[in-house]
C-alpha cells in the first residue's frame, strides 16, 4: 500500500496526503506521464481550453515535459507550498521523484514548491493567472520563481 492517499485539499482540488508517517529524505512517488515536446504541450493545453500554468506539466531538464494528465499517476495531485514538505528531484535516467524534505506525520497534505518559469512581465493579471493558495504564513501568493535580476 502506498504512504499517500489522494483526496480534496483546500490548497487546490485534490491533494495528495500522507497515509501513515513518511521519514525525511524518504522517495515517496515518481512523478510519471507522457513525456512531450513544448509545441504538443502547448498544443494540448490550447485544445483543452485552458491556460497553460493549470495542467499536469512538469518540465525536465532536457527541454521536454513530462504530461502527467496523460498516462500520469497520483503524483500529478502533489500541490503546490511556499513552504513545501516536499521536493521533486530529477535523476540522471530521467525519472522523476518526490522525495519527503521532512518528516511528514500521518494526515498532512505532501506539497513541493512548483517554482514555475513564466518568461512573460509578471503582470497582475499573470499574477492572478498563477496565484498561490497554499495558506503558508510566508507564501509568496503566486507558484511562480522569481525574476532573475539583470
Amino acid at each position: 500500500m502506498p504512504p499517500y492517499v489522494v483526496r480534496h485539499s483546500v490548497i487546490h482540488g485534490n491533494g495528495v496526503f500522507a497515509r501513515r508517517r513518511i521519514a525525511a529524505g524518504d522517495r515517496i512517488i515518481e512523478y510519471k506521464g507522457e513525456r512531450i515536446a513544448w509545441p504538443e504541450a502547448i498544443r494540448r493545453a490550447e485544445a483543452k481550453g485552458g491556460p497553460l500554468n493549470h495542467t499536469f506539466f512538469f518540465t525536465l531538464a532536457d527541454g521536454r515535459l513530462i504530461d502527467g494528465g496523460a498516462h500520469g499517476n497520483d503524483a500529478r495531485f502533489i500541490n503546490h507550498s511556499c513552504e513545501p514538505n516536499c521536493e521533486a528531484m530529477e535523476h540522471a535516467d530521467g525519472t522523476v521523484h518526490i522525495y519527503s524534505l521532512m518528516d511528514i506525520e500521518r494526515g498532512e497534505e505532501l506539497c513541493y514548491n512548483y517554482a514555475l518559469i513564466y518568461e512573460g512581465r509578471h503582470t497582475a493579471a499573470v499574477k492572478r493567472a498563477f496565484a498561490c493558495h497554499c495558506g503558508a504564513p510566508g507564501c509568496s501568493g503566486i507558484m511562480l520563481a522569481p525574476k532573475p535580476r539583470r
